[in-house]
């Protein structure tokens, strides 16, 4: 579950994305300051509205963690507003250190890579790559599901040529890094990095 907040460029808004809508139509329900958004009867978003009314000071811009307590005053805002459902924060860091335990060419494609990346204290994702320079051996910079990229896009599962991919190995400019360089390549850490540790991004 991504929660995102900018209150500067879209106003006192907090943007709660649940779930891929993955192009489908949206149909909205609003009850006070709370909207429902459902695509093909799922719920895949809530915009709460007033948003530092309710919950107080939200720190951070872009993709933003709220507090227990935080998420405790948003789902007394969504009971009151007359809906049943309750949300839940992922504690867990989503763009973290990760390392490239095997990588072997995509059977459909002459340029991606299928890759075996450890996350976190064992955790192990399968990411396609179209980096050229992916290789196994990497410390590397991974956006799991559930992350927002500093443009905005939302990380989700996916498959890519017939290959499920369950994340992204970011590139430095994608992580909006200062001095990024302008050829193509996945951004490689030091060895010493430090797997499942979280990595600061740029805004």
């Amino acid at each position: 579950m991504i929660f995102a907040y900018n209150k500067e460029h879209v106003g006192d808004v907090l943007f709660v994305i649940a779930a891929d809508d993955k192009g489908q139509e949206n149909h909205v329900e609003r009850k006070g300051n709370v909207a429902r958004i459902s695509a093909d009867g799922q719920v895949v978003a809530w915009n709460i509205f007033e948003a530092s009314t309710i919950l107080g000071t939200i720190e951070g811009t872009g993709q933003v963690e709220l507090t227990d307590e935080q998420l405790d005053k948003l789902n007394q805002e969504l009971t009151a507003a007359g809906f049943s459902e309750t949300l839940a924060v992922d504690h867990d860091p989503k763009i973290v250190v990760g390392f490239v335990k095997s990588c072997k060419k995509h059977p459909d494609s002459d340029h991606l890579s299928i890759t075996q990346t450890e996350v976190d204290n064992g955790e192990v994702l399968q990411i396609v790559c179209g980096a050229p320079n992916i290789k196994a051996g990497q410390k590397v910079v991974v956006a799991k599901p559930g992350a927002m990229m500093p443009d905005g896009l939302m990380i989700w599962p996916g498959v890519l040529r017939g290959v499920e991919s369950y994340g992204m190995i970011c590139s430095a400019s994608e992580l909006h890094l200062p001095d990024a360089p302008a050829k193509k390549g996945i951004l490689e850490l030091p060895f010493d990095a430090i797997v499942g540790e979280k990595f600061a991004v740029g805004k």
